[in-house]
């Protein structure tokens, strides 16, 4: 009888992803981790063929083997978070509301299959793989293309962006109606993803835009929408990633309230180092015009 157990034993180990050197995704809701391995999504009775007719990452049309988030996150401990993080292995980060995963348009965890890889991604050596989050109906919910995050790692509860880290938020004193308060929104969607804004954030796929220095400062307006719309056509560099963003994922408007919010922070950021650093002359008064780094 304990040959018996120990051959199941090891044949449990033997079959368990980490031993097998499976792909597995991470899930963390309700203060619990999980990890289902590739094999196991692909064996779900959820699982589906899903096509998409414009796949943001490829470009073109794809057809992939899925299942649906939102069955995935049902079947966690319930959690009161309204933001979820999709990590990708790379340090990208996504925080999507559960207001957009429940919406009108529907989310799905692409599975690569071994038997049928995916082509490289656009420029690249690699695929989307082994997992990445697809829409269907994408338009409906406005999903951005930083909400398509590939090479994904897993899902885990978090607050929004503003609530976990309060240097996001621009000053409580800004109109309602402030370009800066929607360019909040816009950059916490396409830019927090890849860069931080005075270490807010957790990506590290690019640069921090405030600190040593805020980007607004060494680059002009039309140099940042240049940046923005299409990188390479800036400055090119072998290991450069960001994508360029076209006028139908980022509007023009959107383009300049982001810009204004990153003025704004810039601003809120060097009033802040005045005030904790004053510079103090040979006569003893401050100059309120100088800062301190």
């Amino acid at each position: 009888m304990r040959c018996i157990l120990l051959l199941l034993l090891l044949a449990a180990l033997a079959a368990s992803p980490a031993r097998a050197g499976e792909p597995v995704l991470t899930i963390t809701m309700g203060g619990t981790t999980a990890q289902v391995s590739r094999s196991e999504l692909l064996a779900r009775r959820d699982a589906a063929t899903v096509s998409v007719p414009h796949d943001s990452a490829y470009g073109r049309p794809m057809t992939y083997r899925a299942v649906p988030l939102r069955a995935l996150l049902a079947e966690r401990p319930p959690s009161a978070a309204d933001t979820i993080a999709a990590r990708a292995m790379d340090g990208f980060v996504s925080h999507l509301p559960r207001s957009l995963i429940d919406g009108a348009a529907v989310p799905w965890v692409a599975i690569e299959e071994p038997a049928h890889p995916w082509p490289n991604l656009p420029g690249q050596s690699v695929s989307a793989g082994p997992f990445y989050l697809i829409w269907q109906h994408p338009e409906r919910g406005h999903v951005s293309s930083e909400q398509w995050p590939y090479a994904l790692a897993g899902f885990a509860e978090a607050a929004t962006p503003a609530q976990r880290w309060p240097g996001l938020a621009v000053d409580a004193l800004e109109p309602a109606d402030a370009p800066a308060r929607r360019g909040q929104a816009v950059f916490a969607v396409n830019c927090l993803p890849c860069h931080r804004l005075a270490g807010s954030g957790e990506g590290v796929a690019g640069p921090d835009l405030l600190q040593p220095m805020p980007a607004v400062t060494y680059f002009t307006a039309a140099g940042l929408r240049a940046l923005i719309r299409n990188p390479a056509a800036v400055r090119t560099w072998p290991a450069q990633r960001m994508p360029g963003f076209a006028a139908d994922v980022v509007s023009d408007t959107d383009l300049d309230a982001v810009i204004a919010y990153l003025r704004a922070q810039a601003t809120r950021s060097a009033a802040s180092g005045a005030a904790s650093h004053p510079t103090e002359p040979a006569n003893g008064k401050n100059l309120s015009d100088q800062t301190t780094r």
